[in-house]
This record gives C-alpha cells, sequence and structure tokens, in this order.
C-alpha cells in the first residue's frame, strides 16, 4: 500500500513542478502524468505526480482527510 498526497500544480520548469499541499510546497517530478498543467490537481508518491485528479474526486478526498484530522 502507499499513501498519495493531494497537491495542485503552482508552476512547472520542465519535468519537475512546484506542488502545493495546503500551504506546504515541494518540487516534485511531473514525468508519469501527461500533458500536466498550472492548476490542475494530482496526487503525490515518494516526490513523484502518480496522477491527475478531477475536481469531484478531490472534493470527495479533501473531506476524508479532513474527518480523519478531526477524529
Amino acid at each position: 500500500m502507499c499513501l498519495g498526497i493531494p497537491g495542485i500544480i503552482e508552476s512547472i520548469e520542465g519535468e519537475e513542478a512546484m506542488v502545493d499541499f495546503g500551504g506546504a510546497k515541494r518540487r516534485v517530478r511531473i514525468d508519469f502524468i501527461d500533458q500536466p498543467r498550472i492548476g490542475d490537481h494530482v496526487i503525490v508518491h515518494a516526490g513523484f505526480a502518480i496522477q491527475k485528479l478531477a475536481e469531484e474526486d478531490l472534493s470527495l478526498i479533501m473531506t476524508t482527510i479532513e474527518a480523519l484530522g478531526e477524529s
């Protein structure tokens, strides 16, 4: 099992992007996703964006994460 963290792409430089994880920003590789764009929501694991997220999926994930933080 792996843990992926959702974030949003803020800038792109070559094969790397600056991704915002709710205020914490990290540089990640974007080799594994097709046509990454600024503003895309992505799942990041081990420094790599591994999947783009649809807006409805992001909403469900964020609600679940917030609920886990409250328990």
